[in-house]
């Protein structure tokens, strides 16, 4: 396997999933068609999955949980910090679509960082 596999892997697909964070944002959380819905049928799994998001929103869970990987990350030698580092990206890049900035911004620089942090000689 290619050493620039997982890197190109990356530049590919986390545009995309930024991409789908912001889908869900303006889609999803913030069209209102989904508010008249939810208020007539609250019972329906979309209505639960919107609200459950929501409730991720207002705790900052998913900006909680991006700075706690990075942070991990940044100080975890190796693959296993490079890969709680994509984590990190993983669950910031949501976070920023999601009205969690304060938090995201933090873990997706520390996040960066440690993605191209040269490799420390043995």
């Amino acid at each position: 396997m290619s050493r620039r596999l997982p890197v190109l892997s990356l530049l590919v697909l986390l545009p995309l999933w930024f991409a789908a964070s912001y889908a869900a944002r303006y889609g999803f959380m913030e069209d209102g068609q989904w508010v008249g819905i939810c208020a007539d049928e609250a019972g329906r799994w979309e209505c639960q999955v919107r609200s459950n998001l929501g409730l991720m929103i207002h705790f900052k869970a998913l900006g909680w949980a991006a700075v706690a990987a990075a942070l991990a990350g940044f100080v975890l030698p190796g693959r296993a910090g490079w890969w709680l580092a994509v984590l990190a990206l993983a669950f910031g890049l949501p976070a920023l679509a999601l009205y969690n900035t304060t938090l995201a911004v933090f873990a997706v620089v520390i996040a960066g960082l440690r993605l191209v942090r040269e490799p420390r000689s043995a």
